[in-house]
């Protein structure tokens, strides 16, 4: 009984592989065959830099690892800890996963499905008596995909796993810009403190020269009340940039996976802000295409979309279903797999077409249809953005030079200016006032530029997270990406 059983099974597997061979061999996928659309593409940046701009191929090292051209090792730290600890990054490699899981699932149909049962029923006539049946069996269905349905859903969860796996690098390449930029906030907040510090100070003198003089009768009350002013707005702007500081170290242990003040320890020393360097490193408009994963995500997400089409248009065609089980039947279970079981069998094709649904498949066809024209609107979106990025970032740069170099030159006048100033009021030559606004003059120069210092860098960041730069750091792709 157990050799007729085995044999049973194995003319049903039989069956099963060669409607499956024969599908495989005859079908058709439905549906539109997915090509990347052109784009237009510029042959330069239009604001390229006359000089101080280097092209370099797409895996430059330092277009892969720009922060490390800053030569910061508490950057690099903060760095490291915010790719590991990041809670958005691990929201999205979970979406990794969660998309690797449904793509699998996707390829299930292709096989068939095999079902065990078994149960046991007891029946009582007056004929009879009581009469007990035990069963067990096996139920094996498959559906052809004789019109691609299941091939184009298969290759609408490639793409989607494809789009995935790119937000996860577009949330790595914006963690890695906002942790530099956050870390730039706190450097040049601590520099602006510096200058105010310092210049507090120097006020600071400048009343008790006004209260020296008052006293031995060279100067009047109004000027010393003056000075006191003057000492107390600047006073006034710490607790400001106290609290701007503050900010920024909560905002990069955020970032990097800690509670706000995690941080505190590491970056209470003041250090200079990172210097960016004179030749800054980029690359052709042409290779954009390819390294911003915003763009690749927006590209595979209308792939996804053309083979959803494809799944719209199978259903206006037959499905062809094969179905098959196997049962024994006996009086008691021990029974079940011996010669005093009854064995039964039973194969099958069903064919469903659809007639009539309302116009519900043709109308999905057209939402697919939609859909597909605005994921396309949204790709090309996303490119042009890319390059409005990139663009104003170079003319940020340019600009912020020119803008650094004018408040160089002012914040050394406007110190030499103040110089003067004390000097010739201690001489009788000119009035205080003359001083005070020496002093307006130098407290803005300096502030403003170590605005611009942590801009000059800040600007190279921006550079660099415009261009998708920072994808060394990134976990293994997962190997089902299509299209790469």
């Amino acid at each position: 009984m157990a050799g007729a059983t085995t044999g049973r099974l194995t003319r049903l597997g039989c069956l099963i592989f060669s409607c499956l061979s024969a599908a495989v061999l005859a079908g058709c996928a439905v549906g539109p065959d997915y090509r990347p659309p052109q784009v237009p593409v510029p042959d330069a940046w239009q604001s390229q830099p006359s000089s101080g701009l280097k092209t370099e191929a797409t895996d430059s090292p330092t277009l892969a690892t720009w922060w490390t051209v800053l030569n910061d090792p508490v950057l690099n730290q903060l760095i490291e800890r915010a790719v590991a600890e990041n809670k958005s990054v691990k929201g999205a490699m979970a979406a990794v996963t969660a998309a690797r899981a449904r793509r699998s699932a996707s390829a299930a149909p292709f096989w068939p499905s095999l079902d065990a049962s078994a149960g046991g029923s007891r029946s009582h006539s007056e004929s009879t008596g009581t009469a007990k049946n035990h069963d067990a069996g096996l139920d094996a269905a498959w559906e052809l995909d004789l019109f691609g349905g299941q091939r184009r859903s298969l290759e609408s969860a490639t793409a989607t796993l494809a789009a995935t796996e790119a937000d996860l690098r577009d949330v790595l390449v914006t963690l890695l810009g906002d942790v530099a930029l956050s870390y730039l906030d706190v450097r040049t907040t601590q520099s602006r403190l510096d200058y105010a510090e310092r210049n507090l100070e120097s006020q600071r003198e400048v009343v008790d020269m006004t209260d020296w003089r008052h006293q031995a009768g060279l100067a009047s009350v109004l000027e010393v009340e003056q000075a006191k002013a003057s000492y107390a707005q600047t006073s006034a702007g710490l607790p400001s940039l106290e609290a701007a500081l503050a900010a920024a170290k909560n905002r990069l242990a955020v970032l990097t996976g800690q509670a706000p003040g995690a941080l505190n320890q590491l970056l209470a020393e003041r250090k200079p802000i990172p210097t960016a360097p004179l030749e800054i490193v980029a690359s052709v408009p042409a290779d954009l295409m390819r390294r911003r994963p915003d763009i690749r995500a927006a590209e595979r997400r209308l792939a996804a979309q053309s083979a959803q089409i494809g799944v719209a248009t199978a259903q206006l065609y037959p499905s062809l279903s094969l179905s098959g089980s196997l049962g024994l039947v006996a009086g008691t279970a021990g029974d079940l797999f011996s010669s005093g079981a009854t064995a039964s069998n039973r194969y099958g094709l069903s064919l469903s077409m659809p007639i009539f649904h309302g116009g519900a498949l043709r109308q999905n066809i057209k939402v697919q249809n939609a859909l597909f024209d605005q994921a396309l609107s949204t790709y090309e979106s996303t490119v042009l953005t890319a390059y409005e990025d990139v663009e104003n970032s170079l003319t940020q740069w340019v600009n912020e030079q020119r803008r650094h170099a004018a408040l160089v030159q002012a914040a050394d006048s406007a110190r030499t200016a103040r110089e003067l100033a004390l000097m010739q009021y201690n001489s009788g030559l000119v009035d205080f006032q003359t001083v005070l606004n020496a002093d307006r003059d130098q407290i803005s120069a300096d502030d403003q530029l170590a605005v611009s210092d942590g801009e000059m860098t800040a600007n190279l960041v921006r550079l660099y997270k415009a261009m998708g730069g920072g994808w060394s750091v990134f976990p293994p792709a997962v190997t089902a990406s299509a299209g790469q």
